[in-house]
């Protein structure tokens, strides 16, 4: 007779209702939103079609599958919708992430790739700390000349392309 293990316990995780019922009801705001400024622009139609006549019927479409969301929440058997190891893993994809987005505004986007490039290969990967950093200068130099000196697409700048003149 063998005693149960850790790994024949279910994982642990968010509930799949939950989750859903959020998720519809976070829709539900965003179709009502829809709505309620199609039909403040005007949602008729007076000799064709009034500005908010389109997007109406689309928030209403848009509402309609909302709800349908909402109802198969409320049928559907619950489970695990993502397990906490699973979560952990989006987390550290997501906060690099969210850091680059932060970073953008102050340091230029250039920077802000280099850092977000470093934490990113240094917390998700596994890589060398030499490509890391051969990455992390030669991907905002190439999208530097690409986009800035070939293209002339101005991308958000920081106080080090002011330094250097950019």
């Amino acid at each position: 007779m063998s005693l149960p293990s850790e790994t024949d316990a279910p994982e642990r995780g968010l509930s799949r209702r939950p989750v859903e019922i959020a998720t519809a009801l976070l829709l539900i705001a965003l179709g009502g939103l829809v709505l309620y400024d199609s039909y403040g622009r005007g949602a008729g139609w007076d000799g064709g079609p009034q500005n908010g006549f389109f997007p109406a019927r689309i928030g209403w479409i848009f509402l309609a599958a909302s709800l349908f969301i909402l109802w198969n929440a409320f049928r559907r058997e619950d489970g695990v919708f993502v397990t906490y190891a699973q979560l952990g893993q989006v987390v550290r994809v997501l906060g690099p992430l969210l850091l680059f987005v932060a970073l953008i505004a102050p340091l230029g986007l250039y920077v802000a790739s280099a850092l977000f490039i470093i934490v990113f290969m240094g917390v998700v990967g596994t890589s060398r700390w030499w490509s890391i950093l051969l990455t992390a200068v030669l991907v905002p130099v190439a999208c530097f000349w690409i986009f800035e000196l070939q293209f002339r697409v101005p991308l958000p700048k920081g106080p080090l392309e002011a330094a250097l003149g950019y």
